[in-house]
């Protein structure tokens, strides 16, 4: 062949090479399940990611307002001034997701301008949006935020706190933002900063980047879909919340002045009584009677719901309270549901499945199936609960405990056995039995820090509590005094990547709270950050396995990627081969011809190739010939 011939080949593989290794950048289309990035570990399922390759906004994003161009592999968002909102939306509607991405502020106005994550936000932009915006002065009190953009077009800011970290204008930061239904963490480079339970969510809200006076740009924008979190404390995780009747500290119990300051003290849960009216309305309200919290007399069960409607709730409590009333279920369900927060819902007392079954429909009516989780003493009433709504949650409150507390959980269904701090004082080994068969512990009524950490450290994984907000900062505290446990994830190769020999991915990895980092591919050592060569391993899956390992203890990740033929590998194979030119013309020439077979037969021959690549390259071609 003469060397004008092979000159050709080579451009032509060339070619191929290159046209190959663009067609992998590009992004996975916003709202789509990708099959080429694949799926994560324990039920998650990266739906799109981007690294903004080319010179166009990927499919699926749609810019709203301001100024949005990619340029340089980056994604950049400009706002002139305060006064201008730009955004542009993309993805799907998420129950459960992690959102991360690259920023850089590039320039701004003034150091409290800012750019958000949004959580729930319209495909067309319009109001109202949940977002977790992040300032360029960072440290600022305010420096993070959690916020809603209501259909007033005015700002309802529920949690706000500083950022670990300044982040200024000039650098690159790792912005993460993990949500569950209507709760959120807020992390900054790998460090968790901020948390809420009222991120208010939509039927059909989508993800979205926003940018106030500034200009900022965006790389490697990554959205995961997750499971749902289930109700085990993870380890290291603090205790979950609960605030008993709302904050009955603070505000007189079991009215909606006591759930918003208790959602305004961080807790996850509600937690209320409910019992029917005369005429069959469910009402939340503790007692038998209305004579303690309320200005009337008489059992609840006795009055309607106009005599209840007409009750004063709250000057038991305090004169500032005056005028609050007995709210329904229904009308507690829609304030969580409009402002936030979740119900762990006591029915109180005996009820009959008539009366279960109104509840339950109350919950379907209110749209909160998702977010209310069922407790009672009366095992009737979850046996009622369970048949007629089985996508409840259910938990059993106990002023002591049973004989065998996992039986009874198994036989009623439980998601958690709920006893008295008393109770499990008395048999504190019971917390072990019960998560070790998957069943979640709940302790109630605890407003002792000293107690708080004896039930930390027995592994229970919720306190329901007159203090809340006491809680949330003695949490917050314990955070600060203990090694925070290492996390980590594979980023490259992608988690279900399918690559070929004509690749060279680097070994990446993404961790925090770690000392050390050790990673093997298919079990053998490899080392973060340098290449993977291709050439060497045999076609099929194969595994990244990365361990941390910190004061907070250790982590491990794994990411699997297949490898695949492909023209443009086994083009590689041959280029790389060390052969001489006209060995390597030949072998090309059949390449491009698309003479599998013949190539691979010439291969095996052993025709001036190294054994180890012959032999690799005749199995390449065989399998792009099909066998």
């Amino acid at each position: 062949m003469s060397v004008r011939s092979l000159r050709t080949s080579a451009a032509f593989l060339a070619f191929l090479v290159t046209a190959t290794l663009t067609a992998l950048s590009v992004p996975v289309p916003a709202g789509a399940v990708p099959t080429e990035e694949g799926r994560g570990a324990a039920g998650k399922e990266v739906v799109l990611a981007t690294g903004f390759p080319g010179k166009a906004l990927p499919p699926g994003f749609r810019a709203v307002e301001g100024n949005w161009e990619v340029r340089d592999g980056r994604l950049h968002g400009s706002s002139a001034h305060s006064g201008v909102l730009s955004r542009i939306t993309f993805g799907a509607h998420l129950k459960n997701f992690r959102m991360e991405v690259t920023a850089r502020f590039e320039s701004v106005t003034d150091p409290s301008r800012w750019a958000a994550l949004g959580l729930d936000v319209p495909a067309d932009g319009s109001v109202p949006w949940s977002l977790a915006t992040v300032r360029s002065g960072t440290t600022a009190a305010n420096g993070l935020e959690f916020a809603r953009r209501t259909a007033g077009n005015t700002w309802d800011v529920t949690d706000t706190g500083p950022a670990p970290s300044a982040v200024g204008t000039g650098r690159d930061v790792r912005l993460a933002v993990e949500v569950h239904g209507s709760r959120a963490r807020w992390s900054v480079d790998g460090r968790e900063a901020l948390r809420t339970s009222r991120v208010a969510r939509s039927a059909d809200g989508v993800e979205a980047l926003v940018v106030n006076g500034a200009t900022v740009s965006f790389d490697d924008l990554r959205i995961t879909a997750l499971p749902d979190r289930g109700h085990l404390r993870p380890p290291g995780a603090p205790l979950t919340v609960i605030a008993h009747r709302g904050a009955s500290s603070a505000a007189p119990e079991n009215t909606l002045v006591a759930d918003e300051v208790g959602r305004r003290g961080g807790a996850e849960y509600i937690e209320n009584d409910v019992q029917p009216s005369k005429d069959g309305v469910p009402y939340v309200l503790h007692d038998s009677t209305v004579d303690r919290t309320t200005d009337g007399s008489g059992a609840v069960r006795e009055l309607t719901s106009a005599q209840l409607d007409a009750l004063d709730a709250g000057s038991w409590f305090g004169p500032a309270f005056a005028g609050n009333r007995v709210p329904t279920l229904a009308a507690q369900l829609g304030d969580l549901r409009e402002r936030g927060g979740d119900m762990l819902l006591e029915i109180k007392g005996r009820h009959s499945r008539d009366e279960v079954a109104t509840i339950v429909r109350i919950i379907r009516e209110q749209r909160m199936t998702d977010r209310v989780f069922v407790q009672s003493f009366e095992p009737d009433a979850l046996r009622y609960t369970r048949e007629l709504a089985p996508e409840l949650p259910l938990g059993l409150l106990r002023g002591t405990l049973d004989a065998d507390p996992v039986a009874v959980a198994r036989e009623l269904g439980l998601t958690s056995y709920n006893p008295s701090d008393a109770a499990l004082g008395a048999r504190p080994g019971a917390v072990a039995e019960l998560r070790d068969a998957g069943v979640a512990v709940m302790v109630w009524t605890v407003d002792s820090p000293d107690r708080w950490a004896a039930l930390e450290e027995a592994g229970v994984d919720a306190v329901i509590t007159n203090r809340p907000a006491e809680l949330v900062g003695w949490n917050a505290a314990s955070r600060q005094h203990r090694p925070t446990a290492p996390a980590v994830a594979v980023t490259s190769p992608a988690p279900g990547a399918r690559l070929d020999r004509a690749q060279v991915p680097v070994a990446a990895v993404q961790s925090s709270g770690a000392a050390s980092t050790r990673l093997t591919l298919d079990g053998r050592p490899v080392e973060a950050g340098e290449p993977l060569d291709l050439t060497a391993l045999g076609a099929g899956e194969h595994t990244l396995r990365a361990t941390v390992t910190g004061p907070g203890g250790t982590a491990t990740a794994e990411s699997a990627f297949t490898l695949r033929a492909s023209r443009t590998g086994l083009a590689h194979l041959i280029l790389t081969s060390g052969a001489a030119d006209h060995h390597v013309a030949t072998l090309t020439t059949m390449l491009g011809h698309g003479h599998y077979r013949q190539l691979a037969r010439w291969a095996e021959h052993g025709r001036g190739l190294p054994a180890p690549r012959a032999a690799l390259i005749a199995k390449e071609a065989r399998a792009l010939a099909g066998g």
